[in-house]
């Protein structure tokens, strides 16, 4: 038999209590003279062989008594294959699941509500000694560390549902740190299961932990929700039309009908619509609204949906410029076509270097850069743009057909673009047009039947191995390359097999050339994003952002300020917020008081589908047998401290056997006292 807690055997000292009390407690009999006739009196004689008896007896009840009861704060135990355990005391770790699904009700209230209170009931059933961690999905630094069961139970009432959302993993991950060293190691998850805390592998556990899940049980519930939006142009122009794709999805089991959408743009609505859409699907519906101003604009998209309604709108924030900025990077023979295409629109501020005075630094300030018949492109030149390439920036080339292949083979292969075989003199008409690509998707209101395409008298011929990222925009018979789209990086590179020399065709002059080169250019340009998820992104993307001595940026909202990391990588400004954003909706970037940037926060939309892991789906997660899985309307959850663990406990019957004794004492003091009275 083992001990627990073997510092409490220090208390048995206190039988010698009693035992002092025995031996001092002497009867005293005091001399009462009287005369035979006078002072009869009244004699009580005791039998004194049975007195020591009693007394004895109750010594030994006393005795035992506090010998037992010392026993059962000590808990003695029998170990499982005679081994004794090291164990003194339980380390506990409680998850709470307070995610927004955690919102739905049941019969007993709130799932939050109930998650609470089961936990509550699992720290009684503990020890006074035993610690406690309280895990949520914030995963906060003071849920951390190991709590008393008064500080564990004053942390749980300020748990409050998060916009933040855990895997499995990665909760049994946060409970593995802190449930070390030799204590008996308990989890217990409490949560709803939804489907998207589960991974595609098996859980992983350790071996000294047993794992015990309280599956709680919400009443079914439809949602609908706004999943997503994209815009169809990176580039918004003040005044000008605007689509805005919205994606909305019914997790619900019935058909949606005529479910109402709204757009807002700085407080003001810009369009409405209504959507069916049928159980378990997506529907997309595309919003056009115009009349925007120069500056940041701040968007909602939302529905009317009940009871659930955490995903039923969606922010997102944009800037419209009152320019767009284009280099172009001119050869000694490139002409004016691109110059006067862009001088016809206010809108697009051309810049031009020549060939050889580039200004590399100026890259990240342009949207998007022509390389207009260059006649020697270096590799530094190649190495520039494919850093430029890497923010998202857009590179159009249009070569000069009597260049040296070798040098235009060495500039390309620095851009990961096809090698040039040979240049074909062979006068030839382009024969393939992509019209439904984005460039032209809107270009034409109805196609034509017999488009005019441009023709071209000589070319490049491309060795095209590999054609992966490659995207053809315009071909020439046998699918020669004539107009393509190559995604490198984060960017997109437009290669032209000809030039803009009337020698080369006629594509400069075409009537082509304008849809194709300002759409181009609208398409192009770094894509910010329209917003953020919640807990999930913690970085934000800027243009590069120069800051002085002694300048900070600041994030700022409604009731909140903070003050983020600023890195600078690849030409633009990363800003880590570090987990500070909480709560959804609009964050102001400033610099003093500039406003450089407006971001935007949603909730992250996996919680919006309302369907739930079964218990058996749960044991199928795991393969070892020390995960206990309890359906909580179904199955009586028993979870004894330390019983699994140690093996037999006999604690309780030391308390028992210590009340026996203290009633046989009573029993002796009241009932055994056999006295005689003589006259």
């Amino acid at each position: 038999m083992n001990f627990l807690y073997p510092g409490f055997l220090f208390a048995l000292l206190t039988v010698a209590i009693p035992v002092i009390i025995h031996l001092f407690n002497f009867r005293k009999f005091k001399k009462v003279y009287f005369s035979n006739v006078q002072l009869l009196k009244e004699v009580e004689q005791q039998n004194s062989s049975k007195e020591k008896i009693k007394n004895l007896l109750i010594l030994l009840s006393r005795i035992l008594a506090i010998i037992f009861l010392v026993l059962a704060f000590a808990q003695p135990y029998i170990p499982l294959n005679n081994q004794k355990a090291t164990a003194l005391n339980n380390a506990v770790s409680i998850y709470i699941d307070n995610s927004y699904s955690m919102e739905a009700v049941n019969k007993d209230g709130s799932l939050l509500d109930e998650a609470k209170r089961r936990a509550k009931e699992l720290v009684k059933g503990f020890g006074i000694n035993d610690r406690f961690q309280l895990l949520t999905n914030d995963f906060e630094g003071k849920h951390q560390r190991l709590l008393s069961e008064e500080e564990f139970l004053k942390a749980l009432d300020d748990v409050k549902i998060s916009a933040a959302t855990r895997n499995l993993q990665q909760i049994l991950n946060r409970q593995g740190n802190v449930l070390t060293g030799s204590a008996n190691q308990y989890s217990f998850l409490i949560s709803d299961f939804q489907k998207n805390i589960a991974t595609n592998k098996k859980l992983e556990t350790k071996p000294d932990i047993q794992y015990s899940s309280l599956k709680l049980n919400a009443t079914t519930l439809s949602n609908i929700a706004v999943d997503s939006i994209w815009t169809l142009s990176p580039n918004h122009q003040p005044g000008a039309n605007e689509k805005l794709v919205v994606q909305v999805k019914n997790y619900s089991e019935e058909d949606a009908v005529n479910i109402p959408l709204k757009l807002t743009i700085n407080n003001q609505q810009k369009a409405l619509s209504s959507v069916t859409i049928r159980s378990g699907k997506f529907k997309r519906d595309t919003l056009n609204f115009s009349g925007l101003a120069v500056g940041w604009q701040k968007g909602v998209i939302s529905i009317k949906d009940f009871p659930v309604t955490f995903d039923d709108s969606l922010s997102f924030s944009f800037k419209v410029d009152s320019s767009f900025p284009v280099l172009s990077i001119n050869g000694p023979n490139a002409g004016n076509y691109i110059k006067a295409l862009f001088a016809a629109d206010n809108y697009y501020k051309l810049t031009e270097n020549s060939e050889s005075s580039i200004n590399y630094s100026s890259f990240a300030d342009f949207g998007l850069i022509v390389l207009n018949g260059l006649k020697n492109p270096s590799s530094g030149l190649a190495q520039q743009l494919k850093t430029y390439l890497k923010t998202g920036g857009s590179v159009v080339i249009f070569p000069d057909l009597d260049s040296d292949i070798q040098v235009y083979n060495s500039f390309l292969s620095g851009l990961s673009l096809p090698q040039i075989q040979s240049l074909n003199t062979t006068a030839a008409r382009v024969d393939k047009i992509d019209l439904q690509h984005p460039i032209f998707k809107t270009v034409f209101e109805e196609i034509p039947k017999n488009l005019d395409l441009p023709s071209v008298n000589r070319y490049f011929n491309f060795i095209e191995s590999n054609s992966s990222n490659k995207e053809s925009i315009m071909a020439l018979p046998g699918g020669k390359t004539y107009f393509s789209k190559f995604g490198i990086g984060n960017g997109q590179i437009y290669l032209s097999a000809t030039g803009l020399s009337d020698k080369d065709g006629n594509l400069a002059r075409h009537p082509f050339f304008v849809p194709l080169m300002y759409r181009l250019t609208l398409n192009s340009g770094n894509e910010d994003a329209l917003y953020y998820t919640l807990s999930t992104d913690n970085i934000l993307a800027s243009k590069r952002i120069s800051l002085g001595k002694n300048q900070s940026l600041k994030l700022i909202s409604k009731n909140f300020e903070a003050i983020p990391e600023v890195r600078q990588a690849d030409g633009k400004t990363l800003i880590y917020t570090a987990d500070q954003i909480k709560a959804a909706g609009f964050y102001n970037l400033n610099l003093a008081d500039s406003l450089l940037a407006v971001y935007s926060f949603n909730n992250g939309r996996s919680e919006s589908d309302m369907h739930y892991l079964t218990k058996s789906e749960l044991n199928n997660l795991v393969e070892n047998g020390n995960f206990k899985i309890y359906d909580t309307d179904k199955d009586a959850v028993k979870l004894v401290s330390g019983a699994n663990k140690i093996g037999q406990t006999l604690w309780k019957l030391c308390l028992i056997l210590s009340l026996i004794f203290i009633a046989a004492e009573i029993l002796l003091i009241l009932f055994f006292n056999n006295t005689k009275k003589t006259i």
